[in-house]
Formats: structure tokens, sequence, C-alpha cells
């Protein structure tokens, strides 16, 4: 049974010209690079290639790039070391962030902050007006996600940053599901942190980075050496982050096609869909190309992921951070309220490299086949 892998949003596989670079750099990149021998300084050489590359993906400078070991991580130091730096106890994100932000502020807010969790609409956006009447004078942080990891929405980012621009409040955005996907300018946005994970856009797993607005200050987490300028102690993974650039240099090159494609993919599949009379709609607005997250009239999604998975598709009911929980979908709750049907019936189809039309075709057929099967029990 040939596998069809629609869950790129949970991670996606490495390209093949990654997977080589990141052999390649694991055999002949081993020293330290914070050495002075030669060994060290050829480390540090593709070290620095490296976070140049990725800075100048989001228009930043080379300084203000901190690698980490994923968007968790980078999420978690844009948020603590603001809290530890910052005087004020208050905190603005919203009800659909992703877990690394909605814990770390649960804990804050155990710990004595004060955290204001926005709403959004039924289309799974937040109000940059209902950020503006949540800021305090103690306000030190707002976190926003630029796009959501479940139903895909877009965030009003710039108009928050725009917003915020001139405040004392620092502006972290959690770029993990778009960046690569969406063109991502942090000038533009007016961001003063934003985090991102290499293995979303087929990078290696483990390695990541928060940006970091010069000027903006920052605790750090851990303590050891002085690498990453005293903001990051550890090693540097001088493999993993040559990989990880190599993977932005393709979605770079290659962003205009995949939104061609993913947006043909889509189409394919809720055609198929409607062709085979399969009653459904579609959860959220102002989407990223490669998530579909569609509620299917008259199924349960615990059976229908197991009846997709025996068939070969591999696809999700949500965040992949939550797999096994039973418990239902923040987002979607925060979307349509706690007894909406679409928290039972939900499910998130994620597209990305490897992919066909074919393949696409495929999985919307038989998704049309079990839908209408499990309907009639």
């Amino acid at each position: 049974m040939n596998r069809i892998y629609l869950d790129h949003a949970a991670t996606s596989p490495m390209h093949p010209e990654v997977v080589d670079l990141f052999s390649k750099r694991l055999a002949e990149i081993y020293g330290n690079p914070s050495s002075i021998h030669g060994t060290g300084r050829d480390a540090r050489k593709v070290l620095d290639e490296a976070r140049s590359g990725l800075a100048e993906s989001i228009n930043a400078d080379d300084p203000e790039i901190i690698f980490t070991s994923g968007g968790t991580e980078s999420d978690n130091l844009a948020i603590f070391g603001t809290a530890l730096k910052k005087e004020g106890k208050h905190i603005i994100t919203s009800q659909i962030e992703h877990h690394a932000v909605l814990h770390a502020c649960q804990k804050l807010e155990r710990d004595g902050y004060e955290i204001t969790y926005l709403p959004v609409d039924s289309d799974g956006l937040v109000k940059a007006d209902d950020v503006k009447k949540a800021l305090r004078d103690d306000t030190i942080l707002v976190t926003i996600m630029l796009g959501n990891n479940e139903v895909g929405s877009v965030q009003p980012i710039a108009e928050i940053g725009a917003l915020l621009e001139g405040t004392e409040t620092v502006f972290h955005t959690d770029a993990v599901q778009a960046y690569g996907v969406l063109p991502i300018d942090v000038k533009e946005l007016k961001v003063d942190l934003l985090s991102v994970s290499a293995h979303k856009l087929n990078g290696p797993k483990g390695i990541g980075f928060l940006y970091q607005r010069k000027g903006i200050s920052l605790a750090p987490l851990s303590y050891g050496g002085e690498q990453e300028r005293k903001r990051r102690a550890g090693t540097e993974n001088v493999p993993a982050i040559s990989a990880f650039a190599k993977a932005v240099s393709i979605s770079l090159e290659t962003m205009e096609q995949k939104k061609t494609d993913f947006l043909q993919y889509k189409k394919i599949f809720k055609n198929t869909l409607d062709n085979a009379g399969v009653t459904y709609k579609e959860n959220g607005a102002q989407q990223m190309p490669h998530i579909l997250n569609l509620s299917i009239e008259g199924i349960e999604i615990e059976s229908f992921l197991v009846n997709l998975d025996i068939v070969g598709i591999s696809a999700s009911s949500g965040s992949a951070c939550t797999a096994g929980s039973i418990d239902p979908s923040h987002v979607l709750v925060a979307m349509y309220g706690e007894q909406a049907e679409e928290i039972r019936n939900s499910i998130r189809f994620s597209f990305g490299h490897g992919l066909t039309e074919e393949q696409v075709r495929q999985a919307a057929e038989k998704t049309a086949q079990i839908s209408k099967r499990l309907a009639l029990k």
C-alpha cells in the first residue's frame, strides 16, 4: 500500500537536497564554532553563512537571529524571556495559539501574571481592535500567531504591529506554521520577536530560531557558555542549522509555485467531495494555502481517522502536539463553542512537498467513500 501523506502541518519530510547537505555537514563539519583553531573556524563559517541567509529570509539583520531547538523553545524564550526582563504583569494572547504559547502563558498565570486570552470569530480570526481594547499600562507582551496550525487562518499581524508601534509593549508572533509558506518581512509586520521551526518546511527536526529585534531585551533561559551573544547557551548544531538554511532557500525559491499547487489541491479535494455528494463545510477564512480543515456531516472524527489510516491516508484532527488526546480542539471550541458539531467531525488535511494531483484526488475519493459509509451508521 502506497501511503498518501496529508499531514504536512504536523511535520514535513526532509527535502532530498536538504538530506544530502545535512549528511555532508554531519560528516565534514564537526568542529565547535567557538573554537579558535581551523576546524572550529570552518564550523563558524558555515554557521555565519546560514545565519545570514536565514536573517535575509525575513528581512532581519544577522545578530537578530537566535538559534534554538525549534518552535517550542523559541516561543518559550520569547514569552519567559520577556516576562523575566520587563516590569509589569499583564500579557495578551489569543485562545487559538499553539500550546507552546498557551501553556507558557498558563505557567506565568500560575506565577501571578494576568493573561488576557482574546476570542476569535467563527472564521478563526483575532480582531486588532480587541487587542487595542485589552491593552493596559502594565501590558508587557502581546503574543499572537501569524498563521493558525489547525484551520490555517492568517491573523492581522501587521495591523496589530502598527497598533503597538511606539509603545513599550513587546510584540511576538509564532510564525512556525507560516514560515516558508507565506512571505515574511519583520519590518513590515512590525514585530519585535518571531518564532520559526525547520521541520515544518522540509528541514530537520530539532532546530529553529527566534528573531529578536535590535533593542529588545530578553532574559536567557539557559546558562552555560556565551553562544548566541549570551542569549542561548549551548554549542550550536551546525549541521542542522546549515540544513535549515538550505530548506528555507528552497522554500523561498518555490513559494509561488507551491501556493499555486496547494490551491489546486484544495480545489481537487473539494470538487471530488462535491461530486460524490458529501456534505461538508470548510473551517477558517483567510487561510494559508496548504491547510484544508473540513467539517464533514455525519462522521465522528476518531473512527474517521482510523478508517483513513487503514486505507493509507495520513491526516489529523488538529495539532500534532495533542495527538492521542481525546480533548476537543481548543481552536474549534474558540471558533464555534463547546457544544458545536464541528468539534466532533472536523479533520485537517495539509499539503506539502512530494504530493501530486493524482495522490490528492485518490485521497479525496477515499475520504468521500469513508464519509458516506460512516454517515450511514
